[in-house]
């Protein structure tokens, strides 16, 4: 069992750059900001989920780190499935390429009285 557990996961682990000795740390534990967004991505791989929802995946990512998360975002979409993402920056589009784009404005109004 555990000769196809690394037979499924090593290519994944490829496509999000995680080297496999973080298969030996516990969920998160001293991860970095890009690491844990690579884990989360890794996860999303691994599940084979036919709906992700990712909440800012862009944040507190540097420029490498945002690459590699987008290749394997852009990996992860198929036909068959379908990827959320919410973000508030357009450095995410540089990298990621969707079929279709909402653009969400909120505008608060306040009474001064």
């Amino acid at each position: 069992m555990p000769l196809q557990f690394y037979g499924y996961i090593m290519p994944k682990l490829e496509m999000v750059n995680i080297k496999v000795d973080f298969l030996n740390r516990n969920v998160n534990e001293g991860f970095s900001g890009g690491e844990k967004k690579r884990n989360k991505i890794l996860q999303l791989a691994v599940l084979g989920a036919e709906l992700a929802i990712s909440d800012e995946i862009d944040s507190g990512l540097d420029v490498d780190a945002l690459r590699d998360v987008s290749k394997a975002v852009n990996a992860l979409m198929t036909p068959t499935n379908s990827v959320l993402m919410i973000t508030h920056y357009r450095r995410l589009l540089e990298f990621i390429k969707p079929t279709y784009i909402h653009i969400m404005v909120t505008f608060l109004y306040y009474l001064v009285c």
